[in-house]
C-alpha cells in the first residue's frame, strides 16, 4: 500500500497504475470533509513523487462515489471573512490542480452518486467512467452558492457553455445517458465494471489511443468561443436563468456571470474569479438560510430514522374514502411499493379514486419517468373495494373521509373491528382533535393522526399527530409508513389545527385584519408574493377552498378563542357566505379559467371590491413594510407558542414543517430562522406597534425573556 489514511488509501495495481480508494469509515457515504481533503492532498503528493507511475484511478468501496463536501462544516467555514474564504478555496484548488497535473493519465470510476465536490474531483481527472445506475451533478446553487473547487471553470470547457450553464445554474442531477451525450463522462458501463473500465482507459491512453494531455490543455485554456458567440451564449441565458431563479436566489445568476467573467482566462486566473464570487455568495443571508435548511432537513431525517428503527414493517396498507385525497394516498403508497386497499361505500367514489391514481401515473409515463409495465404494476397494487374483506391483513389503515367528527368517529369505530391485533389506525384529519376522535375506539393507543397535504403526490410533509393515549409504537409505525411513501413525517402533539394549520390561521387572521382596516387584497397578495411566499393570502385561500378554510377557522376560533375568536364578519366569512369558494367553483378573490393544460388560471375579478364593501369602515394606504409586519407577526408568535407548549419538539422541525407544508419562503430559512435573523429584541419592539390589534400580535413572555437575554432558536 502506497498511502494509508482513515479515509484515503492508495493501492498499487498492475502496469504502474495506482488506485486511490475513498472509504469514509465513520459514515455510510463518502464526503469531502476537511480531514478527507487533507488526506487526499497527502496522497496526491505521494503519487506525484512516485517513480515510473503510469496512471491513477479514483474509486469508492461504498455504493456511492462521493456525495459532495461535508455541508455540516459550511456554517463554521463561512463565518470567516471573504478574504479567508478565498484563501481556504485556493488551498482546495491546489489539491484539485495537483490531481489534474499528475505526470500520468487519470480516471475516475463513478460507481454511484457523485455530486458537488465529488464531481469537481472527477472533472479534475482526465477521464470519467460512469456506472449505469449512477448520478452526477453540481447542486451547489440549492445551498445559495455555486461550485467553488473548479467546477465553474472545468465543466464549461469540457461540455460547452450552454450545457454547463444548465448543469451549474439549474443544480440538477444527471443520469448516465444525459451525462454521456453531453460529454461530461467518457463511458457508461455496468456498475460492477466501472473500475475495470477506468483501468482500461488508462492503459489505452498510455498506448496512445487517447491524448490525455490535449484534454488537460482544453480544460485549462480559455473557452473556445469568440466574443459574439460568448455574448449570445451568456446574454440569452441570463433571462432564462434569472426568471427561473427569481429575485430571492442570487446564486444561479452569480454562477452564470462568473463563468462569463473567466471565459477568456486560463485555469489559474479563472479559479481566482470563481473563488471571489463564491466568497461573496457564502456570506449572504440566503446562503445561511439554505445551508441551515439542509442541516434542519438532516435533523428531521435523523428523528424519523429513530422512529423507523423501532417500527414493525408496513407490508399492507388501506385507505378509507376514495375521492381525490384517498386516490392520492393510494397512488403514493402503491407507487412507492406498499400495496394498498382503497375502500369506499360508493362505486363512483372508487372510480374517482382510481381515476386520480391513473391520471398521476399517466403523467409519469408521458414524461418518460415510468414505463407502461410499471404503471400497470402500480395500479394492480391498488385494490378498490366496497367491503372489509381483506382488512384482516392490513398493517396501517388511513381514514380519509369527510372532515366531520361524527362521521369520522363512526367510520373509525367500524374499521377498528376489522383490523388485526396490533394494526395501526390513522386519521387524515386536518383539524379535528385526535384525542377526541380516539374516544370512539376500544384501543386508542393504536390510533394517531396522519395528516397529508393536498395534492398528496406533490406535498412532501406528513404531520403524524400524537393523541393523549397514542402509543409510541403507533407513532413509530406511522412515521415508518410515511417515510416508505417518500414523505417527510414530522411528529406533533395534539391541539386544534395541530402545527401547520394552527400557525397558518393566525397568518390568515392578519390578512382579515388588514382588509377590515381598509387594505386592498390585491396589494397584500403582491407584497407577500414579493416577500417570497408562492402565493399571497387571498390566492392561497382560493386554492385551499373557502369552505375548507371556513371550517378550519371555526375550529381555531373554538380552540383558541382569546386570540383566534372574532365577533365581526371576516373577509373569509364574507366570501364563504357569497358562495365564492375559490378554484373549486371558479370564483373566489379571483376568477379562474382553465388554461391549455387544464390548470386553473387566475384572473382579477373586477366585481370583488364591491362584494367586500362594508367590511372596512374606510380605506387607507399601507406601506409594504406594514403589510409584511402585520402578516408575519401573528405567524411567528404562534410558532413560538407551539414550541413553548411542546406541540413540536424543536425549532428545526417547526421550520421544516412550515416550508414543506405551506411553502414558507425557503430562502428565509423558516419562521424560527427568520426570527433569529431579525433578532427577538427587534421583533418584540416591532410587535409593540401592533399590540392594540390583540393577543395575536403580543409576543409570549418566553419570547420577551429570550429577547432580553439575546437568545436565539438556533445557537
Amino acid at each position: 500500500m502506497l498511502f494509508k489514511g482513515k479515509t484515503i488509501q492508495v493501492h498499487p495495481l498492475d502496469d504502474g497504475i495506482y488506485d486511490v480508494v475513498i472509504d469514509h469509515k465513520n459514515d455510510s457515504v463518502n464526503k469531502l470533509d476537511q480531514a478527507t481533503l487533507a488526506e487526499l492532498s497527502e496522497a496526491v503528493k505521494v503519487l506525484n513523487d512516485t517513480a515510473d507511475i503510469k496512471g491513477v484511478i479514483f474509486s469508492s468501496v461504498k455504493d456511492v462515489f462521493i456525495v459532495g463536501a461535508d455541508i455540516t462544516e459550511f456554517t463554521q467555514m463561512f463565518t470567516v471573512s471573504e478574504e479567508d474564504i478565498i484563501k481556504n478555496l485556493h488551498e482546495m484548488h491546489a489539491i484539485f490542480n495537483a490531481i489534474e497535473d499528475l505526470p500520468c493519465p487519470t480516471a475516475v470510476a463513478i460507481n454511484g452518486l457523485c455530486f458537488g465536490g465529488g464531481f469537481e474531483l472527477s472533472l479534475a481527472c482526465d477521464f470519467r467512467i460512469m456506472g449505469d445506475k449512477a448520478k452526477v451533478g453540481l447542486p451547489e446553487v440549492k445551498l445559495g452558492i455555486y461550485p467553488g473547487w473548479g467546477g465553474t471553470v472545468r465543466l464549461p470547457r469540457l461540455i460547452g457553455v450552454d450545457n454547463a450553464n444548465e448543469w451549474i445554474c439549474g443544480g440538477s442531477e444527471k443520469r448516465p445517458d444525459d451525462a454521456l451525450k453531453e460529454g461530461a463522462v467518457d463511458a457508461v458501463v455496468e456498475t460492477s465494471q466501472v473500475k475495470a473500465a477506468a483501468i482500461d482507459i488508462i492503459q489505452k491512453a498510455n498506448a496512445g489511443k487517447f491524448d490525455y494531455k490535449a484534454r488537460r490543455v482544453e480544460k485549462q485554456s480559455p473557452i473556445k468561443l469568440n466574443q459574439i458567440e460568448q455574448m449570445m451564449a451568456f446574454e440569452s441565458a441570463k433571462g432564462v436563468i434569472g426568471s427561473k431563479a427569481g429575485p430571492h436566489y442570487p446564486a444561479p445568476i452569480a454562477a452564470l456571470k462568473t463563468i462569463q467573467k473567466h471565459a477568456n482566462l486560463t485555469r489559474e486566473k479563472a479559479i481566482e474569479v470563481e473563488a471571489k464570487g463564491f466568497a461573496k455568495l457564502a456570506k449572504t443571508d440566503v446562503c445561511a438560510a439554505l445551508v441551515g435548511l439542509f442541516m434542519k432537513d438532516q435533523a428531521v431525517k435523523k428523528v424519523g430514522k429513530g422512529y423507523e428503527s423501532k417500527a414493525e414493517p408496513v407490508n399492507q396498507a388501506a385507505v378509507l374514502g376514495a375521492g381525490i385525497m384517498g386516490g392520492g394516498i393510494a397512488y403514493q403508497s402503491a407507487s412507492k411499493g406498499t400495496p394498498i386497499i382503497m375502500k369506499d361505500i360508493n362505486q363512483d367514489a372508487l372510480a374517482l379514486g382510481l381515476s386520480e391514481a391513473t391520471k398521476l401515473l399517466d403523467k409519469k409515463v408521458s414524461r418518460g419517468r415510468m414505463d407502461s409495465r410499471k404503471m400497470a404494476g402500480v395500479l394492480n397494487s391498488i385494490t378498490p373495494t366496497l367491503n372489509y374483506g381483506d382488512f384482516g391483513n392490513v398493517d396501517v389503515a388511513v381514514e380519509a373521509v369527510v372532515e366531520n367528527p361524527k362521521i369520522k368517529k363512526a367510520v373509525l369505530a367500524e374499521v377498528e373491528g376489522e383490523l388485526k391485533e396490533g394494526a395501526i389506525l390513522a386519521s387524515n384529519t386536518s383539524t379535528i382533535s385526535i384525542t377526541d376522535l380516539a374516544t370512539a375506539l376500544k384501543k386508542p393507543e393504536n390510533f394517531c393522526g396522519m395528516h397529508f397535504f393536498n395534492p398528496v403526490h406533490q406535498m412532501p410533509l406528513v404531520e403524524v399527530i400524537r393523541g393523549e393515549k397514542t402509543s409510541e409504537e403507533a407513532v413509530a409505525r406511522t412515521v415508518a409508513y410515511a417515510k416508505a411513501m417518500g414523505k417527510t413525517p414530522i411528529v406533533v402533539n395534539d391541539c386544534p389545527g395541530f402545527l401547520v394549520n394552527r400557525v397558518l390561521f393566525p397568518y390568515f387572521a392578519g390578512f382579515s385584519k388588514l382588509i377590515s382596516d381598509g387594505a386592498n387584497f390585491l396589494q397584500v397578495d403582491k407584497v407577500m408574493e414579493a416577500f417570497g411566499w408562492p402565493m399571497g393570502p387571498a390566492y392561497l385561500l382560493d386554492v385551499v377552498g373557502m369552505d375548507t378554510a371556513h371550517h378550519a377557522d371555526s375550529v381555531m376560533a373554538e380552540g383558541f378563542p382569546d386570540r383566534m375568536g372574532h365577533d365581526e364578519e371576516t373577509v373569509l366569512e364574507r366570501m364563504f357566505n357569497l358562495g365564492r369558494l375559490g378554484q373549486k367553483n371558479g370564483k373566489g378573490f379571483y376568477r379562474y379559467e382553465l388554461d391549455r393544460k387544464g390548470k386553473p388560471k387566475k384572473i382579477v375579478d373586477e366585481e370583488v371590491p364591491a362584494l367586500l364593501e362594508g367590511l372596512a369602515t374606510s380605506t387607507r394606504e399601507f406601506t409594504d413594510e406594514e403589510i409584511i409586519e402585520r402578516m408575519m407577526t401573528p405567524l411567528c408568535i404562534e410558532i413560538a407558542r407551539c414550541l413553548e407548549e411542546n406541540i413540536v419538539a424543536s425549532p428545526a422541525e417547526a421550520d421544516m414543517a412550515l416550508i414543506y407544508g405551506i411553502g414558507f419562503p425557503p430562502f428565509r430559512g423558516g419562521a424560527c430562522h427568520y426570527l433569529d435573523q431579525i433578532g427577538l429584541d427587534n421583533f418584540c419592539a416591532m410587535a409593540e406597534k401592533y399590540e392594540a390589534l390583540g393577543p395575536l400580535y403580543q409576543p409570549t413572555e418566553e419570547m420577551k425573556n429570550m429577547a432580553a437575554s439575546s437568545r436565539k432558536y438556533f445557537g
